[in-house]
């Protein structure tokens, strides 16, 4: 049975992770409904803040999420190979910006966001919300895992 030895990564190799990684899973929750969804990110290494462009329509299950909750975890995680994995748990406070009062720096990290990939439509553009998010973290976590196979 592989052994497997879990370190806690420096915020310095969490900053690195997160900015060579570009998509995550969001979650978010009403009550004891939960709700997660993949989606793609920009990250401030500066202030710990996520960056996200969400797409949806009005009558989505995300909207209704979004527009409830203020409260999330965004989680992202990828491996080296087979014998390294790295995840990273951010919580904190999700709140909608208005596109008019976007700062300079805001403005740039939405711009090293990237398109939002898992998001396909078959309804008409006219149809589709896009609204901006910041995620300010109040807990950032990141883990590394190496296993073993041999032990």
């Amino acid at each position: 049975m592989p052994l497997a030895r879990e370190t806690e990564m420096t915020r310095e190799e969490t900053d690195a992770f997160l900015g060579e990684n570009e998509t995550g899973v969001l979650s978010l929750a009403e009550g004891d409904d939960p709700y997660a969804a993949p989606v793609s990110y920009g990250y401030g290494a500066e202030t710990g803040s996520f960056f996200f462009r969400l797409v949806s329509t009005p009558e989505s299950e995300k909207r209704r999420f979004l527009d409830t909750s203020a409260t999330a975890r965004f989680v992202v995680y990828g491996d080296e190979g087979e014998e390294v994995y790295r995840s990273v748990v951010a919580e904190g406070t999700l709140t909608e910006i208005d596109p008019n009062e976007l700062s300079v720096d805001q403005i740039e990290q939405y711009g090293e966001a990237k398109r939002p990939l898992f998001e396909i439509w078959g309804e008409p553009k006219d149809d589709l919300d896009i609204r901006l998010y910041e995620f300010e973290t109040t807990n950032l976590t990141g883990r590394r895992t190496e296993v073993d196979r041999d032990a």
